[in-house]
């Protein structure tokens, strides 16, 4: 056998494997009611298939932030991690539209709404849109999501003026298979149901035929003389059906047109005109069930750009939702069962809202804001996705650089504070996790201040991802074209800085503004690079772990009120006040909460002694940044800046282990040698200063 005969047979069984294994069997009607008191979820409306589409896939509780975090979003298990969602505000978004289906799945209300994500470009609404559309997908095709719909088959035999073409007609809103029984015998079955239903919702369904299948059941039912156990075993098959977009079954997507050709019967379907010459224009068996809400019947409706729409296309919007039917021209109404979301950015939402013409419209909609990410660690990561779903060249990304384009793009998004003593950066690494330790600053009382500044609410105007990531991208061409093979903060600066006035969704009155931006972002990044050069230059473990115990002998005499051995001469003194500001200085830590500080680190080195772990301040963060710090204080005078920027003043030994030891830190060769020259540089110029 040939190796691409074998690659085939491989690809074939491959596809095979995920399709539906009943996908193509033909069942009767007795064996559904069978599969229905084994499994009563198979006929369950789309409000509670989609919910519990969520937790099928898998959820974890972020206790800290009150949100269910759902793996759809947060992990994408379907394409290993390629579509995933960042930012404790998109996962806030995601847990609100979540919980509004599982509402609607209890008929609490929600399910007669349209679920309309608002939100700025680029804040991934879309994305996440259309991964739930994916996964809706997936779900159907297996076990736990499964349906069925019917097909009439036979008809000929009965119905004499039936097209021979239309001998099996397939139920053209791929109903429920339930909808077969008369209402008051399918509310027994429900009854019977769920009572042996393990959810948090009961089954319901009052939907009627569709016209054109309400038409093959009466002329059958008169045919046999009302017997519908007969019509069900000669002339209905029960198939299974599974959500396909691309076919537009159980899934559709709609856009807006131009105004000019916006037509209503792209929602509700319209007049089959080849069948109009052999059924004749009033019968139902000559309409066509093309419209969009027609093919997302059992599924999901998702409306882009939603409220671009005409006012009076929203019309239609009106029955589909509230009453969840829908009225073709000239045609009797069709029940519809379908979660419609609607997606639409800022200033549609504010035109519309504005509109008084639009007050029921309104009223039938549930907004959920979807922002902009605010954590700039979380935007990075956006970025990041970005760079390893692409074909990315040979080039290294350097420390700091996608977080640095991350602070910017939050920067732009976040209210000012109203307090002066919080600047906006500090705002930002507050959100970002980073709680200041010279400050107590209250996240909390932070996002309230803002939430009332902002005009709907923070996040939802600035900087989108989507630009900051155009620019990055140029900048890799840029340094791919320049022989850079690593792209640093410095070079994205340049770009975005560059570009600011370029783009179309930046407005002329932000660009002084952002470009005040970027300078913060060049400042916390100069702190950042100056810190990871005197990590390299001044680093020493050895040195950090002895003044680390020197420090905690004097910390623990301070807190027991004793005294301490001195180093030199073995008498005992008092604590060494100043030895111990000069660490807690370098955390910017005021007088009035060393103590705090102190019993803090004493209460954790107390806690490993009890686990039985030796003391090592490279443990806490903190500690070890305040004598790392000093550290560099007791060193930097010793070192020649200046000679950093110039390699001719410099032993090629010692730039080479400086290097090195930046290197270890994530640094490219050439990407160590800018940051050392840069970081030197500054540095050189502030002592100068001093």
């Amino acid at each position: 056998m040939s190796k691409n005969k074998e690659t085939l047979e491989a690809l074939s069984q491959e596809y095979k494997d995920t399709i539906p294994a009943d996908l193509r069997t033909i069942r009767t009607f007795d064996w559904y009611l069978d599969q229905l008191y084994e499994d009563p979820r198979i006929a369950r409306n789309a409000h509670q298939r989609v919910a519990d589409m969520f937790d099928y896939y898998g959820t974890e509780y972020d206790e800290d932030a009150g949100v269910v975090e759902y793996e759809i979003a947060s992990e994408d298990p379907i394409t290993d991690g390629e579509n995933t969602f960042y930012g404790r505000e998109v996962h806030e978004a995601i847990h609100e539209f979540v919980n509004k289906v599982k509402s609607g799945a209890r008929g609490l209300g929600p399910e007669k709404r349209i679920k309309l994500l608002l939100g700025p470009v680029g804040s991934g609404k879309s994305d996440f849109d259309r991964q739930v559309r994916r996964y809706y997908e997936d779900y159907t095709r297996g076990d736990g999501g499964r349906m069925y719909t019917f097909r009439w088959t036979n008809l000929c035999d009965v119905i004499h003026d039936q097209d021979p073409g239309d001998d099996v007609v397939r139920s053209p809103m791929n109903q429920d298979p339930l909808v077969l029984l008369p209402q008051d015998q399918r509310d027994r079955v429900i009854e019977d149901i769920n009572e042996e239903l393990d959810a948090p919702y009961t089954i319901r369904n009052e939907q009627d035929l569709d016209p054109a299948s309400e038409f093959y059941m009466d002329r059958l039912l008169a045919y046999y003389d009302d017997n519908l156990q007969e019509v069900l075993e000669k002339h209905v098959e029960i198939i299974r059906f599974v959500a396909d977009e691309n076919q537009r079954q159980g899934i559709e997507t709609f856009e807006p047109k131009d105004k000019k050709n916006q037509d209503e019967t792209e929602l509700t379907g319209d007049v089959n005109y080849s069948k109009i010459a052999i059924y004749g224009e009033s019968d139902p068996r000559a309409f066509d069930y093309s419209g969009a809400f027609c093919n997302a019947n059992r599924g999901i409706f998702s409306g882009e750009e939603l409220l671009k729409l005409q006012r009076e296309f929203l019309y239609d919007f009106l029955h589909a939702s509230q009453e969840q039917t829908i009225k073709p021209k000239n045609n009797p109404r069709i029940d519809i069962d379908q979660v419609i979301v609607g997606r639409t950015n800022m200033p549609e939402y504010r035109d519309k809202k504005g509109d008084e013409k639009m007050e029921a419209f309104n009223d039938r909609t549930k907004r959920i804001d979807f922002p902009y990410v605010l954590q700039y660690e979380e935007e990075a990561r956006i970025y990041r996705k970005m760079l390893r779903n692409a074909d990315l060249p040979d080039i290294q990304v350097e420390p700091h650089t996608l977080e640095m384009a991350g602070l910017f793009g939050v920067l732009t998004r976040i209210e000012e504070p109203d307090t002066a003593s919080v600047e906006l950066v500090q705002k930002a690494k507050a959100y970002n996790g980073e709680i200041d330790e010279a400050d107590d600053i209250d996240v909390k009382k932070l996002r309230e201040e803002a939430e009332h500044a902002a005009d709907i609410r923070e996040g939802m105007e600035g900087v989108s991802p989507r630009f900051i990531g155009d620019e990055i991208a140029e900048a890799i061409m840029d340094s791919m074209h320049r022989s850079r093979d690593f792209l640093s903060p410095l070079t994205t600066f340049n770009h975005l800085e560059g570009n600011l006035e370029n783009h179309g969704s930046i407005d002329a009155e932000s660009f002084d503004e952002y470009y005040r931006f970027l300078e913060l972002v060049r400042e916390e990044y100069k702190e950042r690079a100056i810190e990871d050069v005197r990590h390299a230059l001044a680093y020493d473990m050895d040195e950090i772990q002895r003044q680390g115990e020197k420090y905690m002998d004097h910390v623990m005499a301070y807190i027991d009120d004793d005294t301490v051995e001195d180093e030199l001469t073995g008498r005992e003194q008092e604590p060494d006040e100043q030895f111990l500001r000069s660490v807690e200085e370098k955390l910017n830590l005021p007088e009035d909460r060393k103590d705090d500080f102190r019993q803090e680190v004493s209460n954790w080195v107390s806690r490993r002694a009890r686990e039985g772990d030796t003391f090592n301040p490279q443990d806490n963060d903190r500690l070890r940044r305040a004598l790392e710090r000093k550290l560099w204080e007791d060193k930097k005078h010793n070192i020649n800046f200046s000679a950093l920027v110039s390699s001719g003043e410099m032993d090629d030994d010692e730039r080479n282990q400086w290097i090195d030891a930046l290197i270890e830190q994530g640094y490219s060769e050439e990407g160590a040698r800018e940051v050392l020259e840069f970081a030197g540089a500054e540095v050189a110029k502030s002592e100068m200063e001093e």
